[in-house]
Order: structure tokens, then C-alpha cells, then sequence
């Protein structure tokens, strides 16, 4: 579950930060392994390789308590620590290797990043324009469970209950008032934007405080 990003928990999160104003790059089809980007905030030193103690770093430094950074730390280094190093003898150090971050990616998906883990900007429209029917820009509840239900492969129960699992959490703590998930709430999860925001949002109010 929740093979392809950090995203579970980073959504447990969100509710607590002002989403409105945010937004992400803009979309279009890019070469650069996009998925690459969205994880690349937790290489806390840049090297190429997640380990968990730079997983929890990364938590902590968007405003997670202790207890959850470690749990998310373990989590997502064990799961996805083997999966983006194919050939080499397992790590109990559970490192992750940014560069085939892409090779985590589950099934069912959106197809918004590829099988290189570039975006792919027609998918990214299509949420909206085979989904969205009451605002353009934005889905609703049972707009995104109709998405979920296209995007299903069949009989892949793991891929539906881990895209199930993303999107419900982010529609629930990320919806605006009027209950819509918002297409740039979308896009700055994709690109990893939204961390980079989530941060200085939490270093903007240590300032203040």
C-alpha cells in the first residue's frame, strides 16, 4: 500500500496547513522524472539515496510530531526500499534509491506519471475533464470515487486499496469548504511543491510565534 509516494501520511498533515494560494508548476509534458521530484524534498542531504532517518527529518520538518515521522521513517523506507533496488542484496539500513523511485509505482493509478515517472500532462487533464462535471476545476467526493472506479485494473486489489487510500485522505483533509478537492491542491502534490510550501509554512510561523 502506498507504494509510489509518501503520500498517506503526508496527508495526515495537510489539515493542518492552509492549502488556498498554493499551487503547482505548470502542466505540461516534461522528460524530468517528476515522481523523482515529489520525493526528492526527504534526500535531506541530496545524494541520490533516502534513508529513514532523512524520511524522518523530512516529517518533522513539515510540522509532524515525533511519533508519526517515525512511523512514516519505517514505513515507507521498508516498503519501498527494495523495490527501487532491483539486484542488490537487501539493506537493513532500508535505503531508498531516488533515481528508480518509479519502479514503486502501483497500479490503478491515475497514469499521471508514467512507467519513468515523468508527468504526463493529458492524464493530468483527463481527472478533470472525464471526472469533473460540477466545477472544472475541482472534484468532488463522488466525482473522485467515480475516478478511482475507472482507473481500477482488474483484479488488482492492492493497487485499488492503495490509490482508494491516497485519495480519500486528501479529499477529506484537503477539501475547501464547499467540498471540492482543488486541481492546484492536485498538482502541488504531484510535483512535491506542496512539501516545499509545508515547510516554510511551519518555519514562517516558528518565526512568528
Amino acid at each position: 500500500m502506498m507504494r509510489n509516494c509518501c503520500c498517506c501520511f503526508l496527508f495526515l498533515y495537510l489539515g493542518k496547513v492552509n492549502l488556498h494560494g498554493i499551487a503547482g508548476s505548470s502542466c505540461r509534458d516534461t522528460d524530468e522524472n517528476v515522481l523523482k521530484m515529489h520525493v526528492s524534498f526527504f534526500d535531506r542531504n541530496q545524494d541520490g539515496t533516502i534513508y529513514p532517518w532523512e524520511t524522518f527529518r523530512g516529517f518533522r520538518a513539515i510540522g509532524c510530531g515525533y511519533l508519526l515521522s517515525s512511523f512514516a521513517a519505517l514505513f515507507i523506507n521498508m516498503g519501498l526500499s527494495r523495490k527501487t533496488r532491483p539486484g542488490k542484496f537487501p539493506s537493513l539500513l532500508f535505503p531508498i534509491d531516488v533515481k528508480n523511485i518509479h519502479k514503486a509505482k502501483h497500479r490503478s493509478d491515475s497514469g499521471v506519471y508514467d512507467s519513468q515517472g515523468r508527468f504526463v500532462a493529458s492524464k493530468f487533464e483527463e481527472i478533470f475533464s472525464k471526472h469533473a462535471r460540477k466545477n472544472a476545476s475541482a472534484l468532488t467526493s463522488e466525482e473522485l470515487k467515480g475516478m478511482l472506479k475507472a482507473n481500477r485494473e482488474p483484479k488488482d486489489y492492492i493497487g485499488w486499496l492503495a490509490s482508494y487510500t491516497e485519495w480519500k485522505i486528501l479529499y477529506v483533509l484537503c477539501k475547501d469548504k464547499n467540498g471540492l478537492l482543488q486541481r492546484d491542491t492536485i498538482r502541488a502534490v504531484y510535483d512535491g511543491s506542496l512539501f516545499e510550501q509545508m515547510s516554510k509554512a511551519k518555519t514562517s510561523s516558528r518565526k512568528n510565534a
